[in-house]
């Protein structure tokens, strides 16, 4: 499968994210819910990487590799631990596109730090999508 298909299959399933999230945690600590569903993560990924054979590849990670994939996970947890509070908090047809923002942020950092060259698609991309959010946001 090309990149393109795993990419639409994460935008789905983030979308369904953002559906299960809101109606799971009315009424509890989303804090607690993001451990619970971390806990449910870790199980499911290990499952599909032991699945696969994969394990042994982690002693032939370098120092780089496990301080970056650290960083991203603690990222990420606070990605989801915020997001499942704006969650809690409002609506999802508005935390959701806001979150989206993730995009145009990665399409800019992505320039900064990785040195990817901007390109008028990906930046007029980026600009719709922060269009797109202020206009999904804030007009009613």
């Amino acid at each position: 499968m090309s990149w393109v298909i795993y990419a639409i299959l994460s935008a789905f399933f983030a979308s369904l994210v953002a559906i299960f999230a809101k109606v799971g945690i009315k009424g509890v600590d989303s804090n607690l819910a993001v451990a619970v569903r971390t806990i449910i993560i870790v199980f499911f990924a290990w499952a599909i990487v032991l699945a696969q054979g994969v394990s042994a590849q982690l002693k032939t990670w370098s120092q780089k590799t496990w301080i970056f994939i650290v960083l991203s996970a603690f990222a990420t947890g606070l990605s989801w631990l915020f997001y499942y509070k704006a969650l809690q908090l409002g609506e999802a047809s508005k935390v959701a596109p806001i979150d989206k923002l993730s995009v145009a942020l990665t399409i800019a950092l992505a320039f900064i730090f990785l040195g990817e060259a901007p390109t008028v698609g990906n930046v007029l991309g980026g600009l719709l999508v922060v269009a797109g959010v202020l206009v999904t946001v804030f007009v009613k």
